[in-house]
């Protein structure tokens, strides 16, 4: 129950901080709606990821673990689906330059919005459960 609870509190968290780094994330409805999407992904990744990867183990050993992005992409997905105040949509990445390093800015589609976010989220939960540890 405990850690229920803490997974809950982490996914919140992430949840929390996702619309502040991707501009195609939008997450309305307030507290209950982050405390209940914290609730559904952590069912989902309890559940129905380690089915996820069983099914794609097969692509995760070709790609050396690249294809969990698109594993996790699909829960996300399936999370905008049962939680209505999640909205992941197209958006424009204005660019960026770091140290001397240029990206341009570049219209992301749908797909690659699911797929940067799915990576941000990860990103920002294993940090969290980094810095609880």
């Amino acid at each position: 129950m405990k850690s229920l609870l803490r997974n809950v509190a982490i996914y919140s968290g992430a949840l929390f901080l996702l619309p502040l780094i991707i501009q195609g994330v939008d997450i309305t409805g307030g507290l209950w709606t982050y405390l209940f999407g914290g609730l559904m992904l952590t069912i989902m990744m309890t559940v129905i990821k380690p089915i996820l990867n069983i099914i794609s183990f097969p692509f995760n050993l070709v790609t050396l673990g690249v294809f969990s992005i698109f594993t996790n992409a699909f829960i996300l997905y399936l999370l905008t689906i049962f939680v209505a105040g999640i909205i992941i949509h197209s958006y424009t990445f204005a660019g960026l330059q770091i140290f001397g390093f240029v990206i341009p800015s570049f219209n992301m589609s749908t797909l690659f919005a699911f797929l940067s976010a799915s990576f941000t989220l990860s990103v920002i939960v294993t940090g969290i459960k980094w810095l609880l540890e």
